[in-house]
């Protein structure tokens, strides 16, 4: 064996319960708790990086964004990181990491689907409750609750979206008949998170905080439906899919180094990385879902596949971990971007 070689060695619960100390252990157990070591590595990886850490760096003329040429000078080049989540990430009580990420500003740019959208909104008005996934659905439906696995939502909360969201749409439409404003699917999330007023949502912190939310398939859901009904009661409204394409690309091609953090797959797994692939490919990744590469989805791909798409650079160390995200992104959490927080904090009460 190489002097290099790594032993196999789980946490010894004799040394007490330590938590931070399990998930360290990861890396040296195996199987897809070293797949979880490695996640927390290339996370921390993104999270570290900085300008200075490169050998080769010359220092540059920092190349304009053409979409913002007044924008103000950007501040010292870290890894930009990119969050993409599907929507029953959402509906579960993962919400509650993604808006702590966005709140405490850990991540740049978001990418969900329309279901990844509106469910944040909606657990904003009303309860998402547990149930089982063996509940047969005709029961289900006689009682007006619909099923996300072993979850369920009310009709009512969805009724009590449309009942919110309604009155949002009328002034989008009027902003775009008296102003000329040019709607965009970020640009309508970025409003519904100005008007949900509530720190629980997702999108109030990324409003808050300016992070852009990029939502290829903004009618693939309740929105959709909510669009749909809007243009026969109040017609005109228009969102404009080709201005989002060009400013998720270019949050790509301006940044030093990119990272990207995927939980789950299908269209939001691959905008991202195609936005990626604008620039030759993301310097850190890390994908976590249940899928498999043998059907040829993209979703189920590993990380090698996307590098021979340029989505992935060539040197870099990209991990999968197959799993549920719902069972592991909150141990990679601890161990990532809530360490980098609390050591945030600190530096500021010094």
């Amino acid at each position: 064996m190489p002097a290099t070689a790594v032993s196999v060695i789980g946490y010894d619960f004799n040394n007490g319960i330590d938590h931070a100390a399990v998930a360290r252990s990861m890396y040296t157990t195996g199987f897809q708790a070293t797949s979880v070591g490695e996640a927390i590595i290339e996370i921390n990886r993104m999270l570290n990086w900085r300008i200075e850490d490169e050998p080769n760096y010359q220092p540059e003329e920092e190349l304009p964004d053409p979409d913002n040429p007044n924008a103000p000078p950007p501040p010292p080049p870290k890894c930009k990181i990119f969050l993409g989540y599907t929507s029953n990430m959402i509906s579960s009580g993962l919400r509650e990491s993604i808006r702590y990420l966005v709140e405490h500003k850990q991540v740049d740019v978001l990418v969900t689907s329309g279901g990844g959208v509106e469910e944040d909104f909606i657990k904003c008005l009303a309860k998402t409750y547990l149930s089982s996934f063996s509940v047969p659905g005709k029961e289900l439906r006689a009682k007006g609750l619909n099923r996300i696995g072993n979850l369920v939502v009310p009709n009512a909360n969805y009724c009590a979206f449309e009942d919110w969201v309604m009155p949002i749409l009328d002034e989008m439409l009027e902003e775009q008949t008296t102003k000329g404003t040019h709607w965009t699917p970020s640009k309508m999330i970025h409003k519904l998170g100005s008007k949900i007023n509530d720190p629980s949502s997702v999108y109030y912190w990324a409003w808050k905080n300016d992070i852009p939310v990029f939502c290829p398939a903004i009618t693939d859901g309740s929105l959709g439906d909510m669009l749909y009904f809007h243009s026969f009661k109040n017609p005109g409204l228009i969102i404009d899919l080709v201005e989002d394409i060009r400013a998720i690309n270019n949050k790509a091609v301006y940044a030093k180094k990119t990272g990207m953090v995927i939980l789950g797959g299908g269209v939001i797994k691959h905008h991202i990385c195609n936005a990626n692939l604008m620039r030759n490919g993301a310097d850190f990744s890390v994908f976590i879902n249940t899928g498999q590469e043998f059907d040829g989805s993209d979703a189920g791909a590993r990380p090698d596949e996307a590098v021979s798409w340029g989505k992935i650079k060539l040197e870099a160390k990209p991990v999968k971990v197959y799993s549920d995200a719902t069972i592991v992104f909150p141990l990679i959490v601890a161990e990532t971007f809530a360490q980098n927080v609390e050591k945030l904090k600190k530096q500021q009460q010094q």
